[in-house]
């Protein structure tokens, strides 16, 4: 992996989120990311948790899957603890699980493999079909419409993410504003902001990161809301990533993310990343609890 020339992200990035203090054998403290009370990022923990299992593994092997259950929601204002556990080293794969904590309650727990590369078969049926992210929108200036809570979810998509983004479409979040419906489907090119070290497990991290960012909302666009309306609780439940290919988190990348199913207060999103020559990165797949709230 090589570097690419970015400029120092702002305050608050991506690698300050990824500096884990070792706390005894297996176990490591994440800061906390916010210095206000505020729900964590599902993204940012399973981010965090991954690097501590990566931290356990022979250098040779590099993550190709994940699998993440969310048990409670964290407070990014509150430090979190990170226990690894051995589960297995074989000879080409090793397996690590990792337990969550704050003040003493699991708010996560995730599952992680990491593989030796070797040598196989190659093919790949998806196949990139996007505008090149210089002739697209950023948030802000896809959002210079939108007015009260939506303009103010547009603003702070910035600050919230240390990753820029430039959308391919109008976010469904835009019609549900309108009182319209949209199909549960969203495209857009996001990279980090900051120039991140040749160092494959971080861009693995950051890429776990960003494999939750606006997917819950998918599900959402037919019914006419969004996540963060207040006739909505959402939340996601599990989450599962298998990394196909490096790549590099601070170069650009394409994220095109659907919901295939809801019913019962449930939901069902699953997404692709390629990079700009159109390799296929990562595959997603989410399940989230999704409530109407208010009698809709």
């Amino acid at each position: 992996m090589t570097g690419v020339d970015r400029a120092p992200d702002r305050a608050g990035g991506l690698l300050p989120l990824l500096d884990l203090r070792p706390a005894g054998p297996g176990a490591f403290t994440a800061g906390p990311r916010r210095t206000s009370p505020e729900r964590a990022f599902g993204g940012a923990v399973v981010a965090q948790a991954l690097l501590a299992a990566g931290r356990t593994v022979p250098a040779d092997r590099a993550v190709h899957s994940l699998h993440a259950y969310f048990l409670r929601a964290g407070e990014a204002a509150e430090p979190t603890g990170l226990t690894v556990e051995h589960v297995r080293d074989g000879g080409s794969y090793a397996t690590r699980r990792v337990r969550a904590e704050q003040r003493g309650r699991t708010t996560l727990e995730l599952t992680a493999s990491f593989h030796r590369p070797e040598t196989g078969f190659t093919h790949q049926v998806p196949v990139l079909d996007a505008p090149p992210p210089e002739d697209l929108p950023d948030p802000v200036a896809a959002g210079a419409g939108a007015r009260g809570l939506l303009r103010e979810w547009f603003d702070r998509l910035a600050d919230r993410h240390p990753f820029e983004l430039r959308l391919d479409g109008e976010l469904p979040r835009l019609a549900a504003a309108r009182g319209e419906a949209a199909p549960p489907r969203q495209r857009f090119w996001l990279r980090c902001r900051e120039a991140l070290p040749d160092e494959p497990l971080l861009h693995g991290c950051a890429l776990a990161y960003v494999s939750d960012l606006l997917l819950l909302s998918t599900a959402l666009a037919p019914h006419r809301t969004m996540v963060g309306a207040p006739d909505v609780a959402a939340a996601s439940l599990d989450h599962a990533v298998w990394f196909h290919r490096l790549a590099r988190a601070d170069d650009w990348l394409y994220y095109e993310q659907e919901s295939t199913w809801a019913d019962g207060g449930r939901v069902m999103c699953s997404g692709r990343v390629f990079d700009r020559a159109g390799r296929l990165v990562l595959t997603v797949a989410q399940e989230g609890t999704v409530r109407p709230l208010g009698g809709r």
